[in-house]
């Protein structure tokens, strides 16, 4: 999942990019309006989460444009203000949920994987892809009980395929769900993933579009 990070403080930026990072996430941060408003027109997003105060206006101002244009992606408010009237304007004005400072890490990411799972259309957690079992909340799989171990890269890819079931998504997408800005990537990642994932859960669980992409039938 990529994901903008819209925050002025660079100690707490810090932490929850590189706790996101970790989850297998590719986060991009943003510590102005003007710089959130430049990620935006050059990368898709999953999920955006938003404080309100920064340097160059309210991120409530961002969030208006990004409903004005049509785009649904799901917005996080994470901001210090914490009275009742803050969090229903935020909501008001198209934000998926309100979080305040100071939050957990871990309740963040569970949020967020919460309100992408809703976007791709499948809420549910616990699903079944022929003898596999996923759980997409806590990024795990299993077979006949035993957990199949994926590195953080090869989960983000099977999830992103996952949540597109059915559509061949481009080495291209597939790239912007895995890597940040900033980010080195080599010609053949996609590919080389691709391989390990089916290695691991079986050789026809990922098919290949020839000139076009990868998808889960």
């Amino acid at each position: 999942m990529r994901i903008l990070l819209v925050e002025d403080g660079p100690d707490l930026a810090d932490a929850v990019v590189r706790f996101l990072r970790g989850g297998a996430h590719a986060v991009d941060h943003a510590a102005s309006l003007s710089e959130a408003r430049d990620a935006l027109d050059v990368a898709v997003y999953d999920a955006i989460v938003l404080d309100l105060a920064l340097p160059d206006g309210s991120g409530l101002r961002l969030l208006r444009d990004i409903r004005a244009s049509g785009n649904r992606v799901p917005v996080i408010i994470a901001s210090a203000h914490d009275q009742i009237s803050d969090r229903i304007e935020g909501l008001d004005s198209g934000a998926d949920d309100y979080v305040v400072k100071p939050f957990d890490l871990g309740e963040l990411d569970a949020r967020l994987r919460a309100h992408a799972r809703r976007a791709d259309g499948d809420p549910a957690v616990q699903l079944r892809l022929g003898d596999l079992r996923i759980d997409r909340g806590a990024a795990r799989l299993f077979r006949d009980e035993g957990e199949i171990r994926l590195t953080s890269r090869e989960w983000a890819l099977f999830d992103a395929l996952l949540a597109s079931r059915g559509r061949v998504m481009s080495r291209r997408a597939l790239e912007e769900r895995l890597y940040s800005f900033g980010d080195e990537i080599e010609g053949n990642a996609v590919e080389v993933y691709v391989s390990r994932l089916r290695a691991k859960l079986g050789a026809r669980l990922i098919e290949t579009r020839r000139g076009l992409g990868y998808l889960i039938p």
